[in-house]
């Protein structure tokens, strides 16, 4: 039985605001994002709704939305000072240390080239597959496993030097 529209909307917001967030690191660029592509998926419903994955799908649309942001000249710079990254995340209570950690994780996680940041997102973010992720990005499970590879080389390269300094990647997008 193909779920209806509202319904989607309704189970699904909350996670694609999330994940709209946790790609663009500005709370509202996401609700933005998020609006444009539901108002067009709204459009295709009866087909996007008999789909066999309709929420990668959507997810793909939210992707390639964001990825196309800049060239409609709607940019915006990405948000990497500590008050803009904390309003994109979900208050954790944590101690400083790792409070500390967490912000240069979110800032070198945004100098990441979109699609590789994309490609973090969802592995690390959205807990999804290389065959997931390569559906979403529109390309193949090797591309994503590139794009994966490339971004943590340079996350590794940024890391800061000393005991404990390296923090999974997953644990500076919670």
């Amino acid at each position: 039985m193909r779920e209806g529209f509202d319904d989607f909307v309704t189970d699904r917001l909350d996670r694609l605001l999330r994940y709209a967030t946790a790609l663009t690191c500005d709370p509202h660029l996401a609700q933005d994002v998020v609006q444009e592509v539901l108002l067009r998926a709204q459009r295709h419903w009866p087909r996007i709704a008999t789909m066999r994955a309709p929420e990668l799908y959507v997810r793909r649309m939210l992707t390639n939305e964001y990825l196309s942001w800049r060239r409609r000249k709607a940019a915006r710079t990405v948000a990497s000072t500590h008050a803009a990254l904390e309003r994109a995340a979900v208050p954790v209570e944590d101690g400083a240390d790792r409070h500390a950690e967490r912000d240069a994780m979110r800032g070198r996680i945004a100098r990441l080239p979109r699609k590789q940041r994309a490609a973090i997102v969802l592995r690390y973010y959205e807990d999804l597959d290389d065959a997931e992720i390569a559906e979403v990005l529109g390309c193949t499970a090797g591309t994503v496993r590139s794009h994966i590879s490339r971004a943590l080389g340079t996350l590794r390269a940024d890391e800061p030097a000393g005991p404990g300094a390296r923090r999974p990647v997953k644990e500076a997008l919670s």
